[in-house]
């Protein structure tokens, strides 16, 4: 309200002074606006007169030129008429541009309405983040809303991909008691994997999975969020009223709770359209009307090619899973839920693990850790009889035999092994050739036959090397030449002397 003081102050200013409306706004302290309102109230057209500007012989051409191209940048328009001779500022030339160019005109939606059982609105929400381990994860929520009866379901998750997508759908449609025919969504990459205009391809896993469940995925044309406005006003609602101020500890108990506030504060509003039932009461007038899930579920999972190095693990999602050991330097395939992570060979199950949603961890299977120490052990005497296949080659009759009569293979490969170290190839093999004409086949008559000869000899058994535990160093055994044949290579030069 303008003051009546003011007023007659503006009224006498203007026809007795004779003053313009800049003048009278001015003097008095108050914006023209009100000085025209006060004038234009009294039927009186008040006099206020623009000043040239230097824009104004370019005002056709500006005019002229937005016509044609309404959404040209204003930069480019200033460079055009600058060409043709306009020397004033471009802060003041973009304002004059936005007045003139063309608004586009205001649209009205229509209402939308559904029938009971028809359709459906679905998105994710973004939610914030929680710390998991060393990992930071997007917390997303996936929300479904029954557009008839406003009912809703809601369950987190820590991403966004196609499994977790799909198993929202199966959990929704279990909880909401069955499938609509035409369910809503924006133009999500799970849905679309591409879009020209009207032609849509769908993403063919999700359109194999939508087929399976006999309804009819419609993605909304873009920029018209009205469409699928129900299930945004939810997500408003989600993070307004039921995420502020919460703690939860755990995925788990964040589901348990978004479920008692989905049957809950949001089942017991009034209904929009009907205020004389509650959602809850809407939803059970159109359950009847919802489509049964078939008998069996769509596999709802992630599918990726991994290709498996020197270690036996896959890598998926930042962390490494561990598979049998025989299956290294291979192209796997991981089907991942947000439940578990399966690794197949073809269409053999390899390994299965509890997901993981922290970062650079080792989630392992005991048995395929036990199954690589033995398979190392066993590779270990493998090596160790091939060693003395080569340096001591009686040996591998002593080891047959000893197997035959119920030695351990490994311990006896092992002793053998630290006998060739001490004592050296011939003399190994002279006293395994005498265990084996005595039918002794036990490392223990080796032992006995090498410490008897060294006793009749009156020479003390040779200390055993320590060698260090590498194996490019424990692996190689030289076989003992005749001292004698150094002496025949230095002969001459002893004469000489």
């Amino acid at each position: 309200m303008i003051p009546d003081e003011l007023t007659q102050k503006i009224l006498r200013l203007h026809f007795v002074e004779g003053w313009k409306v800049g003048t009278i706004a001015s003097q008095a302290g108050v914006h023209h606006t009100t000085v025209r309102r006060v004038l234009e109230s009294q039927g009186i057209a008040a006099r206020f007169e623009l000043r040239p500007t230097m824009v104004d012989p370019y005002l056709p051409f500006i005019e002229e030129t937005l016509r044609k191209w309404p959404r040209l940048p204003a930069s480019r328009l200033y460079g055009m008429v600058v060409e043709r001779g306009y020397s004033g500022s471009d802060s003041h030339f973009r304002r004059v541009v936005s007045r003139l160019r063309p608004r586009p005109p205001a649209e009205a939606y229509q209402r939308l309405s559904t029938l009971p059982g028809e359709q459906a609105q679905v998105d994710w929400a973004h939610c914030g983040k929680v710390t998991i381990g060393r990992a930071v994860r997007l917390l997303s929520a996936f929300v479904m809303v029954l557009t008839w009866s406003r009912m809703t379901f809601v369950r987190f998750f820590l991403d966004q991909r196609l499994g977790s997508f799909m198993a929202g759908h199966q959990a929704a449609f279990e909880a909401l008691g069955g499938v609509t025919r035409v369910n809503l969504y924006d133009n999500l990459k799970a849905v679309v994997a591409e879009r020209r205009g009207d032609a849509i391809r769908f993403n063919p896993t999700f359109l194999s999975f939508a087929g399976h469940y006999r309804y009819e995925p419609r993605p909304v044309a873009p920029y018209r969020g009205n469409e699928k406005a129900r299930v945004e006003r939810r997500i408003r609602d989600l993070r307004t009223s039921f995420l502020v101020g919460r703690s939860f500890d755990g995925l788990q108990q964040l589901n348990e709770q978004v479920a008692a506030w989905c049957h809950g504060t949001v089942a017991q509003r009034r209904h929009p359209d009907d205020d004389t039932m509650t959602v809850a009461e809407a939803w059970e007038d159109e359950k009847p009307r919802l489509r049964q899930l078939p008998d069996d579920a769509f596999p709802a999972h992630d599918r990726v090619e991994v290709k498996v190095g020197r270690t036996p693990y896959v890598r998926f999602d930042r962390n490494d899973y561990s598979v049998p050991h025989d299956h290294v330097r291979r192209t796997l395939v991981v089907l991942a839920t947000p439940e578990t992570v399966r690794v197949l060979d073809g269409e053999q199950e390899i390994a299965r693990h509890e997901r993981s949603f922290d970062k650079k961890a080792q989630i392992e299977n005991p048995k395929h850790l036990e199954d690589l120490a033995e398979w190392k052990r066993e590779a270990r005497a493998a090596r160790g009889i091939d060693l003395l296949r080569h340096a001591v080659p009686s040996s591998q009759l002593l080891l047959e035999g000893a197997a035959k009569r119920g030695h351990n293979l490994g311990s006896s490969v092992a002793a053998l092994l630290r006998l060739l170290d001490t004592w050296g190839a011939e003399a190994l093999e002279s006293a395994v050739g005498e265990a084996l004409a005595a039918d002794a086949l036990h490392v223990g008559a080796v032992r006995q036959v090498l410490e008897r000869r060294a006793q009749v000899a009156g020479t003390p058994p040779p200390l055993p090397v320590s060698l260090p535990d590498d194996p490019r160093v424990r692996n190689v055994h030289v076989r003992p030449h005749d001292l004698a044949s150094y002496d025949s290579v230095g002969g001459n030069d002893h004469d000489q002397n």
